[in-house]
């Protein structure tokens, strides 16, 4: 990454306005994150909803990828779920059907075409999950024997399914619009936003641990006393070393890449030489990077959030139905690791096999062997030792199948650290409730969007100061 050549650009009048752009939006987001559902008082039924949510992993998660707009109980609550179920629906049609197929290949057209056939499913989406988090709401809150919801009508629970549907419509294009500026992709860039948003809201449950002293201080040696919780200040420099670790490995792996050498045949037309060159093919380790977390843990929500549905319905025989997804698909706490039950380890192996699954899918969507084939043979273009054409295709698929294999473990592996990392503390140090796994998931996401939206950057500050090369 070139720093210099990025602040450089930012003299550049079209590079500052991308990028001020960039952050009005993300600084409209986070103020949309705070307008709440016309339902209710609401500051009665944000203390209703932070003691539910509270009470559970699932909810937790879910807030944190809203960036705390669940528990505001926001507009853009929903957020992004529709349209990333949308995108993988659209996904799997367009490998599925051959004309769909078809059109994704015609080029800039054809993408626009099932782009927009994408926000268009993500509506529908947007509003059964509006109806079904109402729902739930409703049922757990009239549960609770709160009197919050109970003078709702019908007109005010519509209202409310309405405003939190062109919420999340209002998000998705909020993220094209960022996507537009060409400085990263703008879907990510808005979890992103949301999941560091909580970020002083963890450093400060982190601190009030540490510097709590009712249970002793930490002793240096016998010298001096640090007013710092002994047990706390030892976790918490555990942590950090774990996560300077981890986030130097998820680094690396995002940047790796096998650069394959492509020669060009020479070739004479009238009295000009073309060809005869050599470029470069760079294929990344992991080429899907941020997508396959995004989708796996969009893809993992979906049972606990069917099993909540289903018990907010009160019906006793889809309770234990209820109660099974809801307990197999959260993350589970570190002592039921410890059990002779193998429930707590479906949501960590799920989480990694669907980690790996969507690596390999994404990778075969955006990186085509075939097309990239055809366009070296028609450019004259070929791999020092392969045949142009079918034998250049199969080589391809071969590296890149290789090249995702590693890169898909890595990934996976890297997903389940914290689980291990909260049975560990558990087992060690006793500690319980720390959402290392949460956060685990939080920091896989942040790393990888960054990283992809720093190289974005630097590609379009290359640009912009080119010439001050030449």
């Amino acid at each position: 990454m070139n720093w210099k050549t990025i602040f450089k650009s930012l003299k550049n009048r079209d590079m500052l306005k991308r990028i001020l752009i960039l952050l009005g939006i993300i600084v409209a987001y986070r103020f949309l994150a705070h307008v709440p559902v016309p339902l209710a008082a609401p500051t009665q039924l944000k203390e209703v909803i932070s003691s539910v949510i509270n009470g559970s992993d699932f909810g937790g998660f879910l807030n944190l990828l809203s960036g705390g707009a669940l528990t505001s109980f926001s507009i853009v609550l929903v957020g992004m779920s529709p349209f990333i179920t949308s995108s993988i629906i659209t996904q799997l049609l367009t490998k599925a059907i051959p004309k769909l197929e078809e059109l994704h290949k015609d080029g800039e057209s054809g993408r626009r075409k099932i782009n927009q056939w994408t926000r268009m499913i993500s509506v529908p989406l947007a509003i059964i999950q509006s109806v079904a988090f109402i729902y739930i709401l409703r049922q757990t809150v009239l549960s609770g024997n709160t009197t919050v919801l109970s003078n709702a009508t019908p007109i005010e629970w519509v209202v409310a399914v309405v405003a939190m549907s062109a919420g999340s419509i209002l998000l998705m294009w909020l993220g094209e619009l960022m996507t537009e500026q060409g400085v990263g992709n703008g879907i990510s860039l808005i979890i992103f936003a949301g999941i560091v948003s909580q970020l002083p809201t963890t450093l400060a449950t982190i601190g009030t641990s540490l510097f709590d002293t009712s249970t002793g201080s930490l002793s240096v040696f016998g010298w001096f006393t640090l007013p710092v919780n002994p047990l706390s200040f030892w976790v918490a420099v555990a942590l950090a070393t774990v996560s300077l670790l981890v986030l130097y490995l998820l680094v690396k792996v995002n940047e790796a890449q096998r650069v394959i050498t492509i020669n060009y045949a020479k070739r004479v037309q009238g009295n000009t030489n073309y060809g005869g060159v050599k470029s470069i093919l760079p294929v990344k380790l992991i080429a899907a990077n941020v997508i396959p977390i995004i989708f796996a843990v969009a893809f993992l929500s979906l049972p606990a959030f069917i099993g909540q549905l289903l018990k907010a319905t009160g019906n006793a025989g889809y309770l234990d139905i209820a109660n099974n997804l809801i307990l197999w698909f959260q993350s589970p706490s570190p002592g039921a690791f410890t059990g002779s039950t193998i429930q707590a380890f479906i949501y960590p192996a799920a989480y990694f096999i669907l980690v790996i699954a969507f690596t390999y899918f994404y990778t075969g969507i955006i990186f085509n062997s075939n097309e990239i084939a055809e366009n070296l043979q028609k450019q004259g273009g070929f791999i020092e030792g392969i045949r142009p054409g079918i034998q250049t295709e199969k080589y391809l698929t071969r590296t890149v199948n290789r090249l995702t294999l590693f890169g898909s473990l890595t990934l996976g592996i890297i997903a389940v650290l914290p689980f291990i990392g909260e049975y560990l503390m558990y087992a060690v140090a006793g500690v319980t409730g720390s959402k290392l796994s949460i956060g685990g998931t939080g920091l896989l996401i942040v790393v990888s969007v960054a990283l992809e939206s720093l190289r974005q950057i630097n590609s379009r500050a290359l640009m912009i100061t080119y010439d001050d090369y030449k």
